[in-house]
């Protein structure tokens, strides 16, 4: 006989790179025995990055804003989807509001870690230990195990998949070509401006890119437009037919399909570096006020770059003592180095 279908409902992640991590639980789910089916509810703005992870049969969107509350909305939704019968909820935000909906819907197993008095609605709620489980992809993939099985080793590292038609597509609308190696650049990161390299290192490691032969591919959102702008400012007139600001302009869709040809990715620590981990793209991460030991890039070829000075990491939004001098320190010099030696070894 046939084992029976188990269905999974995960209350996904509100930003970009958690979503990111988020897919090496995706992929645990699917390893397990017997039919799996698997359907994500998150925010609207997730479907592009959530329909490039083939473990995922449902995406669900989340109607609510970004820490909107709504508690009858949330009941509302949580008692439309009883019919649906799902076996298992797994909750990744840490918020109490967060773990409502699959309450409300009254999902049998309700697994997430304990935090804001979850107790209550999880069935499965379990106490983090967090040097068992140092990194979040770790976090997240515990989660497809039992509460008492040994913290994962390894685990499958997030790859998102490619929408052909759409890349063609994107190329023809913002009149990109491949004929050099692309180096692309992502100068945003929705933290804050304690996580941005100075646009000025971005536009000095381009101009020594640009003179080498390469061109040059800008993302970001349209709050990144003013660095973008601020980069090609400083780009040397006779380069700058080829670069192409694409930061507001295109989709994060349309960002995660031109990403996966870039030869190498220059990013702070920000959705679009994880994004371009999950791509295998060569990719040089900046740290300014965060760390690598929480949310490292997961790709085979990253160079991390960080200062060593006594104030980082402070995990602060904004400088606290408005010098920045974990980004200004860091020199274009050595995010150059690091693109040389990331191609070097490839080559």
């Amino acid at each position: 006989m046939a084992a029976p279908e188990e269905k999974t409902l995960i209350i996904g992640p509100s930003w970009v790179g958690d979503m990111v991590m988020a897919q090496s639980l995706f992929k645990l789910i699917k390893e397990k025995p017997g039919p799996q089916t698997l359907a994500v509810m998150a925010p609207d703005w997730s479907r592009p990055l959530l329909s490039r992870m083939p473990e995922v049969d449902e995406i669900m969107d989340l109607p609510l804003a970004h820490g909107e509350l709504a508690l009858g909305k949330r009941r509302a939704i949580g008692r439309s989807l009883r019919e649906r019968q799902f076996d298992n909820a797994i909750v990744l935000p840490n918020s109490f509001k967060s773990a409502l909906i699959p309450f409300h819907a009254r999902i049998p197993r309700r697994i997430g870690w304990r935090g804001e008095l979850r107790d209550l609605l999880l069935n499965d709620c379990r106490r983090l230990n967090k040097s068992a489980l140092p990194l979040m992809v770790q976090r997240f993939a515990a989660l497809a195990f039992e509460a008492d099985a040994a913290p994962p080793g390894d685990f499958p590292a997030p790859a998102l998949s490619i929408d052909g038609d759409n890349l063609q597509a994107s190329l023809q609308e913002f009149q990109l070509q491949q004929d050099r190696p692309i180096l692309a650049l992502a100068p945003g990161a929705e933290f804050g401006d304690s996580k941005q390299w100075p646009p000025e290192h971005f536009a000095s490691l381009a101009n020594a890119m640009l003179v080498q032969g390469w061109q040059v591919w800008i993302f970001g959102s349209a709050n990144d437009a003013l660095a973008a702008e601020s980069i090609l400012a400083d780009i040397e007139p006779q380069f700058l037919a080829q670069c192409h600001n694409l930061a507001g302009a295109t989709s994060l869709g349309q960002a995660i399909d031109l990403l996966s040809l870039a030869a190498t990715v220059v990013s702070n620590d920000s959705g679009l570096m994880h994004i371009a981990s999950a791509l295998q793209r060569r990719l040089v991460a900046i740290y300014g006020s965060t760390s690598s030991e929480f949310t490292p890039p997961l790709a085979e070829q990253v160079e991390l770059l960080a200062t060593d000075i006594e104030c980082r990491p402070c995990f602060k939004r904004v400088c606290p003592y408005g010098h920045r001098r974990c980004l200004t320190e860091l020199l274009p010099e050595k995010a150059i180095q690091a693109v040389k030696d990331l191609n070097s070894a490839a080559s």
